[in-house]
C-alpha cells in the first residue's frame, strides 16, 4: 500500500478529517487527540495493510506504523488540513485531564523533535569517541565545527521547545521564539557570568542558566498562549496583530526571569538529583527495575514522562543514568523477537520475526512488540526478564548518557563518556539481555501458529464476539466434513449486486474472510440461503452464519461496523442450532434507520471456508431477489476440510 492511500485510509478511519483535534508523531507512532473517541474504527485500522497497531493511551489515539511513520505523517498533511497550524483552524476544546493530560502535553512537545534529537546525539557521541581514543583534539577545527553541528541543538534548545510548545497550545510561535531568545540572550548570559546584581523595576532576578533548559520554556509559552488569546480578545482587530506580542513580551520575558525560570530550573534540579539518588542508592534495583519496565510504559504510551528527565539530567549533570538501563529493554525485546524466530515452524511469523527483530536493534520495538512478543505472551514475560538482568548489569556499571538519542545500536555512541567508563558494562548488559530473552523464548516456547498449507480450515467468528469478525475465532460448523458436491447459494437480501471489493471494510474487501459478493439491500430481510443449520446468531443481530448439509458456510453481515449499534433496528428470529429452509426468514433490519445512523448497508454474503473449494462463482449481476442464484461454490471429491 502506498503511503498515500495508508494516509487516507488512516485520516478516514479515525472519523474524518473534521475529528482530528491535533497530530504529532513519534519514532512508530501517529498520535492523534480525536474531538471523538467513538468516531474512531479502531477493529478497522487494525486490519489495515500498513498498521502494526491501535492503541488509546494518554488522551490519545495511536496508531503504530513502525519507522515508515515521517512518510506517512507528511502524506496525511498533503491529503489533508490536519497539519495546518493556523489559528483559524477549528478546535473542539476538547480537554484530556489527570495522567493522560499531562502524557499528551509531553508527547505533543517533544515527539516532533525526536529525528533532530537523535542525529545530533548519534553525532556527539561520535565525536566524544573520537576525542577519548585519540581521533580528534577538542582544540582540532574540524571538532569545534562538527561539535557545534551535534550540540546546538541542546543549547537551543529552549528555541525549539518554544516553537513545539505554542503548536500545541496554539499560540504565536515567533512571540515563544523571541520569548526563548531572551533567555539565552548573551547580555542576559553575561550579567550571569559575572555575577552582576539585577533587579527589574527594583524586584531582584535570580539569574539561571537557561541552555539546554525543559520545563522553564514551556511553562512561560503555556502561559503565554492563555494571555494572547486574552489579549486578542478584547483588543480591536485593527491594532492586536502588533500590541498583543508587544503586551507578551513586556509581561512574559520578566515573569519568566523572575518567576518560571527560577521555578524551572529548580523543580529540574530536584527530579535530577532525585533519579541520581535512586541509583546511588541501589543501582543494580533501579538499573532493574528501569530494565525491565521501560517497554511496559512505551505500551501504555506513559514513557513519555521520562523523556524530559533524561534531557533535564544531561543538561544539569552532563549526563544521565536512567537512559542506560532503559537501553537493555529494547535489546531483550529484540532477543525474545529472534527468539520466536529461530523456534516457530510457521513460516509467515518466521518472516516477521525476523523483520521485526532487525528493526528492534535499532531502537523500533513497536513491530516486534505488538506483531509478534506481545501477542504470543510468553516471549514478552521472557523479554521483561531478560530486560531486568541487562538492567541490573548495566545500572550497576554505572554506564552513563552523555547525549539523547533512541537507544539501539546506532546510539550506543552516546553512551560512550570520558575514557569509556561504564561503556564495557552497556555492551555486556545489552548482549545479556539480547541472549536471556531469546534463550527464554526458546525454553519456555508459546503457542505456535500453523502454517495455512498445513490448514485451510477459515471459520466465522465465535457468536460471543464483540468485533466486527475474525478468521481465527472458532466456527460451529461441521469441521470434519467432506466435501463431495457443488453448492449452489440463492439470494438471502434482494437488492443490488456490489462487488466484494467495493466493500468499505478491507476484511471483507481483500478476501481475507473468504470469497463472495456483497449486495445494497432494497428489503430489511434476510432469508436462508439453502437447507441448513444456524451456527452463528450474534448477540448484536448484524450477523449471523448458516452451513449447508454438504458443509458450505455462508456469513451474511448486514452492514459496515453495524455492530456498533448493539442489536437497534435488527430484529432476530433464530438461535443457534436452529435447522432452516430455503427461504426461511432469519433476520430483519430497518435500512433507513441504519443509514440515519451513519453505517453503510452494503451486505458481504461470504464463503467462510472457501479454501475447502476450487472456486465460489457469482451467478448474478444487477438486481437481485431472494429467489435468485447468487453463487455457485464448486466442490472438490475427498478434500478434507
Amino acid at each position: 500500500m502506498s503511503q498515500e492511500k495508508l494516509a487516507r485510509e488512516i485520516v478516514e478511519r479515525v472519523g474524518g478529517e473534521k475529528n482530528v483535534e491535533s497530530l504529532v508523531h513519534c519514532a512508530t507512532r501517529l498520535r492523534f487527540v480525536l474531538k471523538d473517541d467513538s468516531k474512531a474504527d479502531k477493529a478497522g485500522l487494525e486490519k489495515t495493510e500498513g498498521v502494526i497497531a491501535v492503541k488509546e493511551n494518554g488522551g490519545q489515539f495511536q496508531v503504530v506504523v513502525g519507522n515508515k511513520v515521517p512518510e506517512v505523517y507528511q502524506a496525511i498533511g498533503q491529503i489533508s488540513n490536519i497539519l495546518d497550524d493556523s489559528s483559524s483552524k477549528e478546535k473542539s476544546g476538547k480537554k484530556v485531564k489527570g495522567l493522560g493530560g499531562i502524557i499528551d502535553v509531553i508527547s505533543s512537545i517533544f515527539a516532533p523533535l525526536l529525528g533532530v534529537m537523535a542525529g545530533a546525539g548519534i553525532l556527539k557521541g561520535l565525536l566524544l569517541i573520537a576525542n577519548n581514543v585519540g581521533w580528534l583534539e577538542k582544540t582540532d577545527t574540524t571538532y569545534i565545527i562538527l561539535y557545534a553541528a551535534a550540540d546546538s541543538l541542546f543549547y537551543f534548545l529552549p528555541l525549539l521547545l518554544a516553537v513545539t510548545t505554542a503548536r500545541k497550545f496554539q499560540g504565536n510561535a515567533f512571540v515563544a521564539l523571541t520569548i526563548a531568545g531572551a533567555l539565552i540572550y548573551p547580555t542576559i548570559i553575561q550579567l550571569k557570568t559575572d555575577g552582576t546584581p539585577t533587579d527589574f523595576f527594583g524586584i531582584p532576578v535570580v539569574l539561571m542558566s537557561y541552555a539546554s533548559t525543559v520545563i522553564p520554556i514551556i511553562l512561560a509559552v503555556i502561559v503565554m498562549s492563555k494571555l494572547e488569546k486574552f489579549f486578542n480578545k478584547i483588543l480591536h482587530d485593527s491594532i492586536k496583530n502588533f500590541v498583543t506580542p508587544l503586551f507578551l513580551l513586556v509581561i512574559m520575558v520578566p515573569l519568566t526571569l523572575l518567576v518560571f525560570g527560577p521555578f524551572g530550573v529548580y523543580v529540574g534540579n530536584g527530579i535530577a538529583s532525585a533519579m541520581v539518588a535512586a541509583f546511588g542508592f541501589s543501582p543494580l534495583l533501579a538499573g532493574a527495575v528501569m530494565g525491565a519496565s521501560w517497554q511496559l510504559l512505551v505500551i501504555f504510551g506513559v514513557h513519555w514522562g521520562l523523556v524530559p528527565v533524561f534531557i533535564n539530567n544531561i543538561a544539569v549533570h552532563g549526563q544521565d543514568g536512567v537512559k542506560p538501563a532503559a537501553t537493555a529493554s529494547i535489546f531483550a525485546q529484540t532477543g525474545a523477537a529472534f527468539g520466536v524466530m529461530l523456534k516457530t515452524k510457521n513460516k509467515k511469523l518466521k518472516t516477521l520475526a525476523g523483520s521485526s527483530t532487525l528493526t528492534a536493534l535499532f531502537g523500533i520495538t513497536e513491530p516486534a512488540i505488538y506483531g509478534v512478543t506481545l501477542p504470543l505472551k510468553r516471549p514478552f514475560i521472557a523479554g521483561v526478564i531478560g530486560g531486568a538482568v541487562g538492567g541490573a548489569i548495566i545500572g550497576q556499571a554505572g554506564t552513563q548518557a552523555f547525549a539523547s538519542g533512541a537507544p539501539g545500536l546506532l546510539t550506543l555512541p552516546i553512551f560512550y563518556g570520558p575514557g569509556g567508563q561504564g561503556f564495557p558494562g552497556l555492551i555486556i548488559g545489552i548482549v545479556t539481555s539480547f541472549i536471556v530473552s531469546a534463550v527464554l523464548t526458546y525454553i519456555l516456547g508459546f503457542k505456535d501458529p500453523v502454517d495455512d498449507e498445513e490448514t485451510k480450515v477459515e471459520s466465522v467468528p465465535s457468536a460471543g464476539a464483540t468485533a466486527t469478525h475474525s478468521k481465527d475465532a472458532s466456527s460451529k460448523s461441521s469441521a470434519q466434513v467432506t466435501v463431495t458436491s457443488d453448492q449452489e447459494v440463492l439470494s438471502p437480501i434482494e437488492g443490488k449486486i456490489v462487488d466484494l471489493a467495493e466493500v468499505p471494510d478491507p476484511a471483507f474487501a481483500s478476501g481475507a474472510m473468504g470469497k463472495g459478493i456483497a449486495i445494497e439491500p432494497s428489503t430489511g430481510r434476510v432469508v436462508a440461503p439453502f437447507d441448513g443449520t444456524v451456527t452463528v446468531a450474534f448477540k448484536k443481530k448484524h450477523a449471523l452464519a448458516v452451513v449447508s448439509d454438504s458443509g458450505a458456510e455462508i456469513l451474511v453481515h448486514v452492514g459496515v461496523d453495524t455492530v456498533k449499534l448493539d442489536g437497534q433496528h435488527f430484529i432476530s428470529y433464530i438461535e443457534e442450532g436452529d435447522r432452516v429452509k430455503a427461504g426461511d426468514l432469519l433476520l430483519e433490519f430497518d435500512i433507513e434507520q441504519i443509514k440515519a445512523a451513519g453505517y453503510p448497508i452494503v451486505t458481504p454474503i461470504i464463503v467462510t471456508n472457501s479454501a475447502d473449494y476450487n472456486d465460489v462463482v457469482p451467478q448474478a449481476t444487477g438486481q437481485v431477489s431472494n429467489k435468485d442464484m447468487l453463487l455457485k461454490i464448486v466442490g472438490t471429491e475427498g478434500n478434507k476440510a
